[in-house]
């Protein structure tokens, strides 16, 4: 099994056997909910599967120095979520959210699966904390993202049980 495939499985073993409202429910009004980390993750994925096709199409080849991007795992290290990779604010259903998930793997895969290697390496675009990444690294970041939203969910999990448990 893949990294990719590892943290997706992951993913979905977190959040077992919660219920909807524990998934929607936010510890403050300014953090996600579980379910808005999970959306988060399908609009990060969507978005880079589209910028490695997009880049793909262009004819300008800027290749890109490797980055620590295995530091994303990183949870002391904040980084703000440009507008357009920020959770909808409504109640979403796991059905939902697990068919968006399923539905931007299955394009990222496709992309990847039609990509030349050599290609990936020889094109980049810009990361806003690892700066310049090629498109192999832009792929190989997506694993580690989810990584490090997991512990976010693991963390959301562990203060809303405390939560409840000190309220009753």
């Amino acid at each position: 099994m893949t990294y990719m495939e590892n943290t997706r499985q992951r993913l979905f073993e977190v959040i077992e056997g919660l219920s909807q409202q524990q998934l929607n429910q936010q510890e403050h009004k300014d953090t996600w909910s579980i379910m808005q980390t999970m959306h988060h993750l399908y609009l990060m994925e969507q978005s880079i599967a589209i910028i490695v096709a997009n880049r793909l199409k262009s004819k300008q080849k800027t290749s890109a120095d490797q980055k620590p991007i295995e530091k994303a795992v990183d949870r002391s290290y904040k980084v703000e979520a440009p507008s357009f990779l920020v959770p909808t604010k409504r109640h979403l259903t796991l059905a939902a959210i697990k068919e968006k998930l399923a539905s931007s793997r299955e394009y990222m895969l496709s992309v990847i699966a039609n990509a030349p290697q050599e290609e990936l390496l020889q094109r980049s675009y810009p990361h806003p904390a690892f700066g310049l990444l090629s498109l192999q690294q832009w792929i190989d970041f997506l694993p580690y993202h989810e990584e490090r939203h997991i512990r976010q969910i693991e963390e959301i999990k562990q203060n809303l049980f405390t939560t409840l448990a000190t309220e009753h």
